[in-house]
């Protein structure tokens, strides 16, 4: 009898190393996914955070859109609207219109005497 003693509490240590093994795998797994959710969370921190800034930024470009401003601007810019007031100046392509040269006459200067020039500085018209 006392070996069969011996032999049942070296079985139930077998039993019990067993257990504390296959529980360490669990925590083991369990740990792993902890770690990588928290990474995942962090990375999702960061998407968030970015989406927010871009959120704002549209925010911003649509509050612009919607003001007076911006409409003039794209109606003056890409449709060509003018003003009371606007002088119209539409560019035409060199190929289709040849500029005409006006020469204008240099003045020249007339000849006065000396006297002339002194009476018209102290007495001008």
């Amino acid at each position: 009898m006392p070996k069969i003693k011996g032999f049942w509490k070296r079985w139930i240590f077998f039993g019990l190393i067993v257990l504390l093994f296959f529980m360490v795998m669990g925590l083991n797994s369990s740990l792993t996914e902890y770690f990588q959710l928290t990474g995942q969370r962090g990375q999702m921190k960061n998407r968030i955070e970015n989406l927010k800034a871009t959120q704002y930024a549209l925010a911003t470009e649509i509050a612009y859109a919607k003001s007076d401003k911006a409409v003039e601007e794209w109606a003056r810019t890409y449709q060509r609207h003018v003003q009371p007031g606007d002088q119209v100046i539409i560019p035409l392509s060199p190929q289709e219109f040849t500029p005409e040269m006006n020469y204008v006459q240099t003045p020249t200067p007339s000849q006065e005497e000396k006297w002339q020039i002194w009476w018209e500085l102290f007495f001008g018209e």
